[in-house]
């Protein structure tokens, strides 16, 4: 039983760093002065999903993919490739942003979310692809990961938009609307 409990949260890691992430936000929640604002609130959230959310899970992912290549292509179904190298580096890349995000400003936050997000999503449609196309229902491919690979940018998406409005800041009318998001550089609360 405790066995099975730490295959499942050690193979489901996209899922342990999310929830880990809830978890230490709540903790630092906890431990500030109340009252707390909605601001508060969704900054920690925010800070604590770029911090673990994306930056632990995509550092942890390039280990995985880097290290222990042969163990993550099997885990998904696949055969271990030099490709394991590409996706680790990238997530190498994309997680160290989600590192330096965790005490940043609006801009570097959507870069944090942006850049896994394109990842995340390309990799769920390879998933679907990997199902119908050869059937392959993997713990990896068709499993927990996939459906986080599709969830974990949206709630990332829905924190920034909530910090933006509690924080007051209107996005710039002359802007795209990827950068309609970003109103500028602004601190981050503590």
């Amino acid at each position: 039983m405790i066995e099975s409990i730490i295959r499942f949260v050690l193979s489901n890691y996209t899922l342990t760093c999310f929830v880990i992430g809830l978890i230490a936000a709540g903790i630092a929640l906890a431990r500030k002065p109340k009252p707390l604002s909605r601001e508060q609130v969704l900054d920690r959230l925010l800070a604590y999903y770029c911090l673990i959310g994306i930056g632990v899970y995509l550092c942890w992912n390039f280990v995985m993919h880097v290290f222990f290549g042969e163990t993550a292509a099997k885990f998904i179904g696949w055969a271990d490739s030099p490709f394991q190298f590409e996706v680790g580096t990238a997530s190498l890349g994309f997680g160290v942003v989600g590192l330096l995000a965790f005490r940043s400003d609006f801009g570097l936050r959507l870069a944090a979310i942006t850049g896994p997000a394109m990842f995340l999503w390309g990799a769920a449609v390879g998933h679907v692809q990997q199902m119908i196309g050869e059937g392959n229902f993997a713990p990896g491919n068709a499993g927990v990961t996939f459906w986080m690979d599709i969830l974990l940018p949206i709630v990332g998406y829905v924190l920034l938009a909530g910090w933006q409005r509690a924080s007051g800041n209107k996005p710039k009318a002359s802007c795209s609307p990827i950068v309609a998001f970003s109103t500028g550089p602004r601190r981050a609360l503590g």
